[in-house]
């Protein structure tokens, strides 16, 4: 396959990251106009010639929602224009906590979400560190998730962390077995607390097993969102004699009150990657922002010239 038959596109949510992916693959970024008129309906235009070429659009489909539906209307525009394939790169995936009826009467709304994208016309979904990989089973277009391990654990590895002193503590039972991981490449202990979640966005410690005292704790999750539940982990490990507290997490959601609540935590640093970009107000000093964009160009190209992506999903 001609690699001049590659383009990238990026929507408006993380021109940075689609910028350094695009560099990573010795391309520039395609030219794509966007405009949000004035009764907040939006219009885009490709103003270059994408007939016959493997199209690959990258937007994060954070908040606002305004993020999907330009994410969507790309890939119209895209299929209309007569692309060969149409491959959407969401470093994060919106909507990826919705993956159940919890309640009666509510969406499967990371379902909805798939189900649009694959409607438009998309023939691939490239994403990273799914809050539930089962959501890749809604898609019936291939569907691949990729991990930010390799970047996050050269990331640990520079703030030279010794392992016999160093734990990884699960935030909630739901991310013991990706701490677990983590916790047997570094070589480090581990720990996990019970994590009792009594409202949207708000939970409480109830147990902490593990020994924590003298020790450097890194709390790996794949997201902070309020950072409620990163903040009251790293208060239990303080309160049960740790030494210090790394947070550690791919995506950066940083909604409400999470800056406050980080900017005034005990926590000493705090590791997370660029699939959301992060605006200069909410970037803290103790705030250390790594690039994910090689993991994305190595997908990018594999997928355009039909290798196996698989080699990027292993630990």
């Amino acid at each position: 396959m001609e690699k001049s038959k590659l383009k990238i596109f990026s929507g408006r949510s993380n021109p940075v990251l689609a910028d350094k992916v695009a560099l990573a693959l010795g391309r520039q970024l395609g030219k794509v106009s966007i405009r949000t008129f004035s009764d907040g309906e939006l219009w885009v235009k490709y103003e270059e010639n994408i007939r016959g070429h493997d199209v690959f659009i990258i937007q994060s489909t954070n908040g606002p929602s305004e993020n999907i539906i330009e994410l969507t209307l790309m890939v119209d525009a895209a299929v209309r224009a007569s692309a060969d394939t149409v491959t959407v790169v969401v470093p994060y995936f919106g909507y990826g906590r919705q993956d159940r009826k919890d309640q009666p009467r509510v969406p499967i709304s990371s379902r909805v979400m798939i189900d649009i994208l694959t409607v438009m016309g998309a023939d691939r979904i490239i994403t990273m560190d799914l809050h539930s990989t089962q959501i890749q089973g809604f898609a019936k277009i291939p569907f691949d998730n990729l991990y930010s391990r390799s970047i996050i654990l050269e990331s640990i590895a520079s703030e030279s962390f010794d392992p016999k002193n160093s734990v990884v503590l699960a935030p909630d039972v739901g991310s013991a077995k990706m701490s677990q991981g983590y916790a047997k490449n570094l070589g480090m202990h581990f720990a996990l607390i019970d994590k009792r979640r009594y409202a949207p966005n708000k939970a409480e410690v109830s147990h902490l097993i593990g020994d924590l005292n003298g020790m450097d704790v890194l709390i790996i999750d794949d997201m902070i969102d309020t950072a409620g539940t990163t903040v009251n982990a790293a208060e239990a490990a303080l309160e049960k004699g740790a030494t210090s507290v790394t947070a550690i997490a791919t995506h950066g959601v940083l909604s409400g009150p999470a800056i406050e609540r980080l900017k005034t935590s005990q926590i000493k640093k705090i590791i997370i990657t660029d699939t959301i970009l992060i605006p200069k107000e909410k970037n803290l000093e103790k705030m250390k922002i790594v690039s994910v964009s090689e993991v994305f160009a190595k997908a990018v190209d594999r997928v355009h010239n039909g290798e196996s992506v698989s080699a990027l999903f292993e630990f």
